[in-house]
């Protein structure tokens, strides 16, 4: 019999869901897949309820060092709840935690899909040309990835070396007239946390090419590690200034 699990991380919100139906009964107000996900909610990823996680009774808290709170997960730990929680700074340490994560869950082996995006990325050509790039996370303070960051790693096997990969801190607030002048090949601008557009978001980078990607397949690790490389590389390949 699976656990009871409450995921307080969407994109182990969705690899759980997908791989061990039934298991799952509680997630954050953030978790958006898979479509029509019917479990009772819990708050944000960085304010969950932990009364109302109690209450689902759950047997296992799946949670990550970087989206979730110490003090949230302290709480959940005090009132005698298990709490998973997971590391991920590069694909491969992704896999690796996607693995540990699952057989907590009541997994008996690796899922197909599991499977399928190790073989993806692992049979991933070595990039002919390689190009430099800002990747905004947030505006009003501009921030951009870091150094260390899973979305960084993912770009850097796609043939994208972000400009502020060696900053001391993970997610650093950069002014936008320092990120003009670094002149990088493009700008990389996903849909979350902050929701870049067309019409927000290239304004601030006159003559730039800018590529629009999806934070699921960007930052997310999960079912969607399978197509990733695939739908980043239009994307990238789609910059336009």
């Amino acid at each position: 019999m699976a656990p009871r699990v409450v995921s307080l991380v969407p994109s182990l919100t969705e690899a759980v869901a997908v791989s061990v139906p039934g298991a799952l009964v509680g997630a954050t107000d953030w978790c958006t897949h898979p479509a029509g996900l019917d479990v009772a909610r819990v708050g944000g990823t960085k304010n969950p309820d932990v009364e109302r996680i109690l209450a689902l009774a759950p047997d296992l808290v799946v949670a990550n060092e970087e989206e979730n709170r110490a003090p949230d997960l302290a709480a959940l730990r005090a009132a005698g709840v298990e709490v998973l929680v997971t590391e991920v700074r590069s694909v491969e340490q992704g896999f690796a935690e996607l693995a540990r994560t699952l057989t907590a869950c009541g997994a008996g082996s690796r899922p197909a899909w599991l499977v399928e995006a190790e073989r993806v990325w692992a049979e991933l050509p070595v990039p002919s040309v390689r190009r430099t790039a800002v990747v905004p996370v947030w505006r009003r303070p501009w921030m951009v990835l870091g150094r260390d960051t899973f979305a960084g790693d993912v770009l850097a096997r796609l043939g994208v070396d972000h400009l502020w990969a060696g900053h001391a801190e993970r997610y650093p607030r950069v002014a936008r007239a320092e990120l003009v002048a670094a002149a990088p090949d493009l700008v990389v601008l996903p849909d979350e946390p902050y929701r870049f557009t067309p019409d927000d978001g290239p304004d601030a980078f006159p003559g730039l090419p800018c590529a629009f990607v999806g934070g699921r397949h960007l930052t997310w690790y999960g079912p969607s590690l399978a197509e990733a490389p695939r739908v980043l590389a239009g994307a990238l390949r789609a910059a336009r200034r």
